[in-house]
């Protein structure tokens, strides 16, 4: 290639490929101004990020998603033009026209022009309200129309229902536009028989789309539309079928078509279902032009993700600087999250026997699957799919591109450690070469090299000096990993510090606030942080005030540092309701206890559920209403279920010696026991606890954070134990102990793990990340090696002795009890926006709008 000093190269699209190839070659100049370029974009904005488009309806500005500033371009010598697409590419005399009339002769023209929209021939997509769904231009009209009242409406101002044409990535992105909306009625339609067919199976879709139907999503599948009705304006879908659905907006997703009109018109090849062809060093059949990004069609396909086009546009670059380099066929695996459910799909996520063996993991009460799928031989990861919970997506992605042989049981991929494991320890375990940001393409050589090397042993400096993390953002738990593994490496004690107003750990902090007897958020700030805090800290020092003082939580200015439902001794439910638990201890209540419940249920119109945990949770009440309802429940003997809380939720238990012919202990008077020690303890996250009978274990002790099991001679205590998404079976501690030194172990144990647990990290991580695992816990808490056995048991009584019902106080203060209402001005008047549906016999709050 002639790569001579200041050579003229023209980019035609500005979009998230285009720019990127501009900051690779600047990047790559290193000041020599080798290139001068000129940049024609069809938008009237610069660059900006497509990727988070949603993100527009949540608040984020146009600004926000810019990816550099127009000053940027100028500072780089950079010749910008928007609002201004090339019409004509003459390759004899090398220039290009653009609609302006402005002609600029080029050397070398990199044809970025993206993709489209796919609007299928459907009769009637010329109607207004019909959008497609690709620019801040189109979310801007989708937001203006929404504010239209339909034909014959007689609430003007709102657009009510909508519907999405296509069951794909971009389709459910565009379905979250039309909840964040408000619709009261969101419809997606898909052609093909599940949702995302392109990138999970039959079961993880229908996981997906029992998630998204929960969201209030109406789902409709092989569906073939026919017609879009309605006369100048919207009205509904007709199916093939014959059925139909009215709706008074359509955003069209159903998938995307490569711009590649002026490469056509200028004579270069193209293929003949759209899109420009290139080699594998990603030059059209014209030498002194590239393609790159979705108009480009590179071995045989269409990348029509952001990581293979940021490759597109390194290599182009580096060819332009005269280094060897080509393009690859890419891996397309992708993880993102689709209205607050996360999905993954890496490798071959189909692959079947024989070839392979799967292994499915699926918990849909939870809405999770997970699913891998293992070489015939077991010993490499050939792909898979994961719904509902990704965090292991990248370290499988990794397993599988590197053909990392498999442990002996590969099951423990998806369903977790199990004990011990520290962080860094697996990622550290990848080939130097191993790619971590695909958007970026940084390999942990990349970043071990800037981290051990060059001192950048932070995320903001490795964005710095590496982009990692800069793109789609799904790298950053990895790239945190790495720091500490390499850190760890070195010798150097990591230190993983609250959040940027606090230099010390969650454990540093609580000991600074004990030794200060600090007792309010402000007089932590002013004497060991700095700042005003965060949402990181706040929640975090809330916890630790009152795991160490158990304060009243709302009252010396503590309620503004909690979290939205402690803040309301309640949590916040759909329809800008809340939700009423009481406490149940062991799962034991009376008849008379029950009588109240339902009549307090029927006086104020509560929804009402017996839960898992064995207790009644009341639903539907109006914030104003919650005191009353507190103090007819306390009337009766009840208190604060803590259900808002990161507390002891419950203690589970079964009938026992009691009633039940193969109980060897009573369980339920233990449980009662154990529910009435702990409850109101404030802890890093939620505590479930259950007590069983004997070992048939009928209260699923061994899955909560410590439960205990009646033994011939006493009670074997377990704890680290875990339920929800990431299930794991709790580690036995102690075994054959009697009732008062099975509650010493228990006192021992949360205690240290308050005082030791990083924010929001429950037992079961904990343990699986505590230095010695199981070992050095049974050490600390049953054999004392550090001597703190006594500190600890008294530390917990303290806070046993000091327990106040917390719904009791409210009631019983004034000035407490003013902060429940919906209007200050009006206490008296309810949220006149909440609305309800029959459900059955009972009601349901209908969806916030």
């Amino acid at each position: 290639m002639n790569t001579n000093t200041n050579r003229r190269v023209v980019v035609i699209g500005n979009g998230m490929v285009g720019y990127k190839f501009c900051e690779k070659i600047v990047a790559k100049e290193k000041n020599e101004q080798r290139f001068r370029l000129t940049v024609f974009g069809e938008e009237p904005r610069v660059a900006y990020d497509r990727v988070h488009l949603s993100a527009y309806f949540d608040g984020k500005t146009a600004d926000d998603l810019t990816l550099a500033p127009q000053s940027w371009y100028a500072d780089n010598g950079i010749t910008l033009y928007l609002t201004d697409p090339v019409i004509d590419i003459d390759r004899g005399r090398k220039e290009v026209r653009s609609h302006h009339g402005i002609v600029v002769p080029y050397d070398y023209l990199i044809l970025a022009t993206g993709s489209g929209a796919f609007v299928p021939p459907v009769a009637g997509v010329e109607k207004d309200g019909v959008f497609v769904y690709r620019t801040i231009e189109d979310l801007d009209l989708i937001q203006s129309h929404a504010r239209k009242a339909p034909p014959g409406v007689g609430r003007p101002g709102l657009v009510r229902k909508g519907a999405v044409l296509g069951g794909g990535l971009l389709g459910l992105e565009a379905a979250k536009a039309l909840l964040d909306l408000g619709m009261e009625e969101a419809h997606v339609v898909e052609f093909a028989p599940r949702l995302m067919p392109r990138q999970i199976d039959d079961a993880g879709s229908g996981i997906l789309q029992r998630q998204l139907e929960s969201l209030g999503l109406k789902i409709h599948l092989s569906k073939s539309t026919q017609e879009i009705t309605g006369d100048d304006t919207i009205t509904g879908l007709l199916f093939a079928d014959g059925s139909r659905i009215d709706v008074d907006m359509l955003i069209i997703s159903a998938g995307i078509r490569p711009r590649d009109e002026l490469a056509k018109s200028s004579g270069l090849d193209t293929h003949p279902r759209g899109g420009i062809i290139v080699d594998n060093f990603l030059q059209t059949s014209d030498p002194s032009i590239f393609a790159i990004g979705e108009c480009a069609v590179a071995h045989h396909m269409i990348y029509g993700l952001v990581a293979p086009g940021y490759e597109m546009a390194e290599v182009v670059a580096s060819r332009l600087m005269g280094e060897e380099k080509e393009f690859k066929p890419y891996d397309m695996s992708t993880k993102l999250k689709l209205i607050g459910t996360d999905v993954g799909s890496f490798g071959d996520p189909f692959a079947t026997e024989p070839s392979c063996r799967t292994i499915v993991y699926e918990n849909k009460a939870k809405g999770v699957y997970k699913r891998i799928n293992v070489s015939a031989d077991g010993k490499e990861l050939v792909g898979g799919i994961l719904v509902g919970d990704a965090d292991q997506y990248t370290m499988l992605l990794q397993t599988c591109k590197n053909k990392t042989i498999l442990p002996p049981d590969p099951e423990d991929l998806i369903l977790g450690s199990r004990g011990g494991e520290e962080a860094g320890a697996g990622v550290m375990s990848l080939p130097d070469d191993a790619l971590i940001c695909s958007c970026e393409a940084v390999t942990k050589a990349m970043l071990c090299h800037e981290i051990g090397e060059n001192g950048h042993n932070t995320i903001d400096a490795l964005k710095k000096a590496t982009k990692a993390c800069t793109g789609c953002g799904g790298c950053t738990p990895m790239v945190k990993d790495i720091i500490q593994g390499v850190m760890k490496q070195k010798g150097v004690y990591v230190r993983n510090i609250l959040c940027e107003h606090f230099d010390f750990t969650r454990q540093e902090l609580l000991d600074l606030v004990k030794i200060n007897s600090l007792r309010t958020f402000d007089a932590v700030l002013d004497h060991v942080g700095h700042g005003d805090g965060c949402e990181v800290c706040k929640p975090a020092v809330a916890s630790i005030l009152a795991s160490l003082w158990n304060e009243n939580i709302l009252e010396k200015g503590r309620a503004t540092i909690q979290d939205s439902n402690d803040r309301f001794l309640a949590n916040i439910q759909k329809g800008g309701t809340y939700s009423v638990v009481p406490r149940i201890p062991g799962g034991e209540i009376t008849p008379d206890k029950l009588i109240v419940i339902g009549q307090v249920a029927k006086k104020y119109g509560l929804y009402t559920k017996i839960t898992g945990g064995q207790r009644i949770d009341l639903f539907g009440a109006h914030v104003g209403d919650l005191p009353i309802i507190w103090a007819e429940l306390i009337a009766a003997g009840f208190e604060s279920g803590h259900a808002y809380g990161k507390s002891l939720r419950t203690v589970k238990s079964c009938v026992g010696s009691t009633w039940c012919r193969y109980g060897v202990q009573d369980s339920v008077s233990f449980a009662i026991e154990v529910e009435e020690r702990y409850k109101g303890v404030r802890s890093p996250h939620k505590i479930k606890s259950g007590v069983s009978g004997c070992i048939r274990e009928c209260a699923e002790a061994q899955s909560k954070d410590f439960g205990i099991i009646a033994t011939e001679k006493g009670w074997n205590l377990y704890v680290g134990g875990n339920g929800g998404s990431k299930p794991q079976h709790a580690q036995l501690l102690a075994s054959d102990v009697d009732k008062e030194t099975c509650i010493r172990y228990i006192d021992r144990f949360l205690m240290f793990y308050i005082k030791t647990a990083d924010p929001l990290t429950r037992t079961a991580t904990w343990l699986n990340k505590l230095e010695g695992g199981m070992a050095y816990l049974r050490a600390v808490v049953i054999n004392d090696v550090l001597g703190i056995a006594d500190d600890l048991e008294r530390e917990m009584q303290l806070l046993v002795d000091t327990f106040k019902c917390e719904w009791k106080e409210v009631v019983d203060n004034p000035q407490l009890r003013a902060r429940f209402a919906h209007f200050v001005n009006v206490p008296e008047q309810k949220d006149p926006t909440v609305q309800f549906d029959a459900l059955r016999d009972q009601k349901r709050a209908k969806e916030w709008v």
